[in-house]
């Protein structure tokens, strides 16, 4: 066969798969041990008959005509005896030996049925026995007991040649069943010693087998899943230019392929990942710079902005007392809205420059009893407290790192918050909420009062956003914002619960370390005076 010749199929065993390979070599292994095995069962099958032919024919047929021949021997001996001396003493042997002749033949002919050597051998002994019992054995037996019988004498030499005669057939029947013994023992150990050649073939092949199947799943299975995995290895310890080497058969090939593409892609991902990182990286940069920029030029602006805002102020306001009355009407208008300006101009910047330091002035995390930093919102926020007639109940607060002037400041824009944005004619009830959620701690303010709209939830968190004009409620529109700020400074996140209908539900988390402490299921009342927060 040319080199030619041999490619097509050298391409067409490329093409199989490890499931063919696996049921070519199964079926093919299959087939030889059938063949073999049936083989060997025909080998056992054949000793174990000319072993039981061996046993219990060849053998026990011997045995039997040699006893048959010793029966006749004896009813010849009794004969001679009887017939010289008359003796009937001498007819036991021969009678016995009759009944032992009718017993060992019946057992001769069952053993040799299908032999008709054997068979031709035993009607050979019957016919010369027969022909001796006529002439000779029935005749003297028949003879008057007590007197020599006339006829031992006269039919002496006929009765030697009729019982050579009997010796010569049995000697030739027991030639006859010892050669096929012989022949039978031959054949056995014939059969014995190809059984042996044949299992030990078996075993051979067996473990020619195991051999090549091992080799064959070494190299069709374990060696390219070892390549493979080694390959996948590298990439995985970061390796992703390390290509995958297709081996083995053609479903395995086809993996290796795969994984190779899907190594393609993650590398051209990796790529575009790592664009986009230096990307946000410059970005993050840009934004941290601005941020700091825009945090330094809010405070710088809202501080520099105090000393002409208050001279701004304080003119308006000497102007209002001194001229006040002593122009038209307009004129005082003129004046109360320029002292109106400046006095939420002056509010304004007090609260952002309040904004800006969250995070950058107040930054001093300790531990801290949120009961006191409760118990002294209250206090600063008592006069408006009182005023409303509110009724403010809590639960026992916990522990956490914080800064605690950041924590008063959220205390006193969210309940200050559910005071003034109350329900007309109606008593404001607030209640703060404090429960484990995992590490942090879910709080709640629950109030009363006019509630937000869902549609509104995230716009109240957003600087500057107001949902009501000054002259309905009074405030810069910064206080949810300036919540929103600390809270996300702590770690948690706070948000506005749009499922509840009774007014209006503060929901946010703070991450902490607090110490073992157990709330409990009563609610404490309190109030205080102090001065008003930021709306």
């Amino acid at each position: 066969m040319t080199g030619d010749e041999r490619l097509p199929r050298a391409r067409e065993l490329s093409t199989w798969t490890t499931r063919r390979w696996l049921r070519v070599g199964v079926a093919v292994s299959l087939t030889v041990l059938a063949l073999f095995g049936a083989t060997g069962a025909w080998i056992l099958g054949r000793t174990a008959s000319i072993s039981d032919s061996l046993v219990d024919v060849k053998s026990p047929a011997l045995t039997t005509s040699i006893r048959l021949e010793s029966a006749l021997l004896n009813q010849e001996t009794g004969i001679r005896g009887y017939g010289i001396t008359g003796s009937p003493d001498f007819l036991k042997p021969y009678q016995q030996g009759l009944a032992e002749q009718r017993t060992y033949i019946a057992t001769l002919s069952e053993l040799l049925q299908g032999d008709r050597a054997g068979l031709r051998d035993l009607k050979a002994v019957q016919d010369a026995v027969r022909e001796w019992q006529e002439r000779i054995a029935r005749p003297i037996a028949a003879s008057p007991a007590g007197v020599p019988s006339p006829l031992a004498n006269a039919r002496a030499a006929e009765g030697k040649t009729t019982f050579d005669q009997v010796r010569r057939s049995m000697a030739i029947q027991q030639d006859g069943l010892r050669a096929d013994r012989v022949r039978a023992r031959a054949d056995l150990a014939t059969t014995m010693s190809l059984r042996n050649w044949v299992f030990s073939a078996i075993a051979v092949l067996i473990a020619v087998l195991a051999g090549v199947v091992f080799e064959a799943l070494r190299r069709g299975i374990t060696t390219p899943l070892e390549r493979l995995g080694a390959d996948a290895r590298a990439v995985a310890d970061g390796d992703f230019g390390h290509p995958i080497t297709p081996t083995g058969p053609a479903d395995l090939r086809r993996l290796s392929g795969e994984i190779d593409i899907m190594r393609q892609r993650l590398v051209r991902e990796l790529d575009f990942s790592e664009e986009a990182r230096l990307r946000l990286d410059e970005q993050s940069t840009e934004l941290q710079r601005s941020n700091a920029e825009l945090e330094q030029f809010a405070y710088v602006a809202s501080h520099d902005l105090q000393e002409p805002l208050r001279k701004v102020s304080s003119f308006t306001q000497l102007l209002q007392r001194r001229y006040g009355g002593q122009l038209d009407d307009r004129a005082d208008q003129y004046i109360d809205f320029a002292v109106d300006g400046a006095n939420r101009m002056q509010t304004l910047i007090n609260d952002l420059l309040d904004f800006s330091r969250v995070g950058r002035v107040h930054h001093a995390h300790q531990s801290v009893d949120l009961n006191s930093v409760m118990k002294r919102s209250l206090s600063a926020l008592s006069v408006s407290i009182e005023e409303a007639g509110a009724v403010i109940t809590r639960d026992e607060l916990p522990n956490l790192v914080a800064d605690p002037t950041q924590m008063g400041m959220l205390w006193q824009n969210l309940i200050g918050n559910a005071v003034k944005f109350r329900r007309p004619q109606e008593t404001p009830r607030i209640h703060v909420s404090a429960v484990r959620d995992g590490a942090l701690w879910r709080f709640t303010v629950t109030d009363n009062g006019i509630g937000i709209a869902p549609e509104y939830a995230e716009k109240v968190f957003v600087i500057f956003q107001r949902l009501h004009t000054k002259d309905v409620y009074t405030g810069s529109g910064i206080g949810l914002a300036m919540c929103r700020k600390i809270v996300e400074f702590h770690g948690g996140t706070i948000f506005v619960d749009t499922e509840y209908t009774g007014g209006t539900r503060i929901t946010f988390t703070l991450a902490g370390v607090p110490a073992e402490a157990s709330l409990p299921s009563t609610a404490s009342e309190e109030t205080g005076s102090g001065a008003q927060p930021t709306a």
